[in-house]
């Protein structure tokens, strides 16, 4: 999904239902954005350890999926 779309989904939960982009939506944005930068922290342990089991692979592959999807979530966060 690229990065406008994003963009105009939210723009159009924020059209509809003002009170919730101001109660909800921006909120949200906000935890993504810094879950965007907190998770890669979280590699660190796994990559030290080394990928060898499939359990490591997993987490490491769910980890970066939740960073990527925070990333799409929280990159239009502007300390509101």
């Amino acid at each position: 999904m690229p990065s406008s779309s994003v963009h105009e989904l939210f723009a159009l939960v924020d059209e509809a239902v003002p009170s919730l982009g101001r109660s909800v939506v921006a909120p949200v944005r906000g935890f993504a954005f810094w879950m965007a930068i907190a998770l890669p922290f979280l590699y660190v342990p796994l990559l030290a350890t080394g990928l060898g089991s499939s359990a490591v692979r997993t987490a490491f592959g769910l980890l970066v999926l939740a960073n990527v999807a925070a990333l799409l979530v929280g990159h239009s966060y502007a300390g509101e």
